[in-house]
């Protein structure tokens, strides 16, 4: 229960809603719905040891919901486990009925007992603390491994994790505006949508993974949605070596980094306006599941021809672990 996966781990809290904008969130909720809609949240306000932090919406990749239990739930889950020792059959029934009838809270109060020094085992074997546990987390949809933090993931590098102070998320769907529970709610993705004006975004792409090829995380979801029509451009920096092609050094549109020689008109020549990608282009997709791979380049500006989330990758047909180096992406939306 206090094992939390980021590279930043803080005690924070606190969301803000700041400016009428639109985001739209696609909410998981723990018995395995999700439901989609739009939230006027223009900012998520974090209060940390460090001092409150105001990230704008945008840069928000996804919300992890934890469990947490509060002081109350932890002194009573304490009290029915030690009742569980009881030599009272029927006491320690009852307080095994009482322990799997407690709400979602006490998952994590009756984890954290069991594994702290307080904790004795019961000798007795027919109602057991480990049991209740099994059976709560039946009970909720709960994973074994499930922490008791919530987690903020920022521009798809950082992750802080601690304790989010809302109590629900009003959602505007198609069938009305729904006000779902936090401890409903089991994953938030933030889906930044620039219908509401105009924006720009930035992104890493790193090559030692996101390449269009690697079949696991090889695309970057930037989370932009995008509506047929809408017209966007994307223009990128930097330089990647490619271990699997010799270790040679490439740019985003597509050259060889010291050469002078042209690319080959079938790797998708960059000076003959080519739609077909090069090696180390910058290339896009619109939606997760499409299996169009459609060049960008380092310049790029043109309108989408469907409708869904922007995603973002670098050209190559083979991928390497040992690639280095990465690209600066920025989308612009019109």
């Amino acid at each position: 229960m206090k094992k939390i996966i980021g590279v930043i781990v803080i005690s924070f809290f606190a969301l803000g809603l700041k400016a009428q904008n639109d985001v739209e969130l696609k909410l998981t909720l723990r018995d395995g719905n999700v439901v989609s809609g739009t939230s006027k949240m223009a900012s998520i306000s974090l209060n940390t040891a460090y001092g409150k932090l105001e990230i704008p919406i945008k840069n928000v990749t996804a919300l992890d919901l934890g469990i947490a239990s509060d002081k109350t739930t932890n002194e009573k889950v304490a009290n029915l486990i030690k009742q569980l020792s009881n030599s009272n059959e029927q006491m320690r029934k009852t307080a095994f009925d009482e322990l799997v009838k407690m709400d979602i809270k006490a998952v994590s109060a009756i984890s954290d007992f069991i594994y702290s020094a307080k904790y004795e085992p019961s000798t007795y074997t027919d109602y057991t603390a480990d049991a209740a546990l099994n059976e709560l987390q039946s009970k909720y949809n709960v994973e074994s491994a499930i922490s008791d933090k919530d987690v903020v993931s920022i521009d798809y590098e950082y992750t802080m994790g601690g304790t989010y102070d809302f109590a629900k998320i009003d959602l505007k769907t198609e069938y009305g505006t729904l006000s779902i529970p936090k401890e409903k709610i089991k994953h938030i993705d933030v889906m930044y949508s620039g219908d509401s004006g105009s924006g720009d975004m930035t992104f890493k792409l790193l090559a030692t993974k996101h390449i269009s090829s690697n079949t696991a995380g090889g695309w970057l979801k930037t989370g932009i949605m995008l509506k047929q029509g809408q017209k966007f451009s994307i223009n990128a920096t930097g330089e990647v070596t490619f271990a699997s092609l010799s270790g040679s050094k490439y740019k985003p549109d597509g050259s060889i980094s010291g050469s002078t020689a042209p690319i080959n008109d079938y790797e998708g020549d960059y000076n003959t306006g080519s739609t077909y990608p090069a090696y180390g282009n910058v290339v896009y997709k619109i939606g997760e599941t499409s299996t169009q791979t459609l060049k960008a380049g380092a310049k790029f500006n043109g309108s989408a021809t469907t409708t869904g989330m922007l995603f973002i990758s670098i050209y190559e047909t083979v991928y390497n672990a040992s690639n280095t180096g990465s690209y600066t992406v920025k989308i612009s939306l019109k």
